[in-house]
């Protein structure tokens, strides 16, 4: 009864916060804002969130860790798995973006000269960092520091940009992607702390140029992941998103004994996927070797000339080798493997005992759909 009431909640919270944002979206702005489209966009995808009074505060300044963070999400890298993280003086692994940090300096949008520097990551993060960042995600052309200063001269403050920030600025000018609020209309305000709303509209000229141009390290990531295995003919590709339907049906490596004569119900049992699951044009759905986890629902023992023996095993959970570990609802109605000769024998003379053991495969039938992101393997869970 708790649980069914608790369930209810929920819904009415999920509820009220869809027809909120719908609806009222932030209660300090409205679509005359400049920056609505940009903050809106990047709402409804996660990369910003406002605060808890339902206001989004477009004047306020982002901190250096703040922006890393929305930044890596903008660019869908949060998921991402960094193998040698760098030392920064100022942040420890206990440090809330300290992911997202090291993300940014792996994706070249931070740059780390030395090891053992620091961060910043509480100091407000200026126009030309933004800038920076969101030009570092992209693969530009080269271009001289003087065609860089003539692309820039029309700007009111032209003599005050950083020496180190001209390139790069230039480079910003030429894709378009430097904004600024508008009663600052002319000025690059490059040593300026930048505001929620010029953030959201930086992140957002990122990202669109970023799906056609990204850095190096980008283009791998955003990449789908090819390869062989077995394959799940009515899987499907949306995007960079792989979809596995519910009735699909799957092979898994069990890695437990199981049998009619000795298990009872309730018994966990593990297995792993023996093969990547892959779609028809070969994209990796599930990588070879992801953990899968369950437990016998019914046992009935086979007894010779009454019943032949009923296995049924029920999968729960995946664990990816991303360390993610979500809900995988399955079913596998386990048969021992008989020639055609036995399989008729076994119709006239009940008895059949079923065991399985290590190694062994079975097959399971998905009772859920699975949405994968193609580019890391990332599962999305279940709404």
């Amino acid at each position: 009864m708790l649980k069914k009431m608790l369930k209810g909640l929920l819904l009415l919270i999920v509820t009220s916060l869809c027809v909120q944002s719908a609806f009222a979206f932030y209660s300090d702005m409205d679509e005359s804002h400049w920056a609505y489209k940009q903050i809106k966009i990047l709402s409804d995808s996660g990369v910003l969130v406002g605060y808890p009074d339902g206001t989004f505060k477009p004047d306020e300044n982002v901190t250096r860790a703040e922006f890393a963070s929305m930044a890596i999400k903008a660019l869908g890298q949060e998921h991402t798995n960094i193998a040698q993280p760098v030392n920064f003086t100022d942040i420890d692994t206990s440090y809330w973006a300290y992911d997202a940090i090291q993300k940014a300096v792996y994706f070249d949008l931070v740059s780390n000269e030395k090891d053992a520097e620091e961060f910043r990551p509480e100091d407000s993060v200026s126009r030309a960092e933004t800038i920076t960042i969101a030009v570092n995600a992209l693969t530009t052309e080269q271009i001289s520091e003087q065609k860089a200063r003539d692309i820039l001269k029309s700007y009111k403050d032209y003599a005050n940009i950083p020496s180190d920030f001209v390139v790069t600025a230039g480079k910003a000018e030429i894709l378009n992607m430097i904004t600024v609020e508008p009663d600052r209309k002319g000025y690059l305000d490059a040593a300026r702390p930048a505001t929620r709303a010029e953030v959201a509209a930086i992140l957002y000229n990122m990202t669109e140029q970023a799906k056609l141009n990204p850095n190096a390290k980008l283009a791998e990531a955003m990449r789908k992941k090819t390869g062989n295995g077995y394959v799940i003919d009515k899987a499907y590709v949306q995007g960079s998103t792989g979809v596995i339907p519910a009735g699909s049906v799957v092979p898994v490596k069990l890695g437990t004994v199981l049998g009619t004569q000795i298990s009872e119900n309730g018994d966990l049992f593990i297995a792993k996927a023996p093969q990547n699951y892959i779609t028809k044009d070969k994209f990796i759905l599930i990588y070879k070797d992801s953990d899968i986890k369950g437990q016998v629902r019914i046992v009935e023992p086979g007894r010779l000339f009454f019943k032949n023996g009923v296995l049924i095993l029920d999968s729960n959970i995946l664990v990816t080798p991303n360390d993610q570990a979500v809900v995988f609802k399955g079913v596998s109605n386990v048969e021992s493997e008989k020639s055609k000769f036995m399989e008729f024998i076994r119709k006239i003379f009940k008895g059949d005992k079923v065991t399985v053991i290590p190694g062994n495969v079975v097959y399971v039938r998905l009772l859920q759909p699975l949405r994968i992101d193609l580019t890391n393997g990332w599962i999305y869970e279940n709404k």
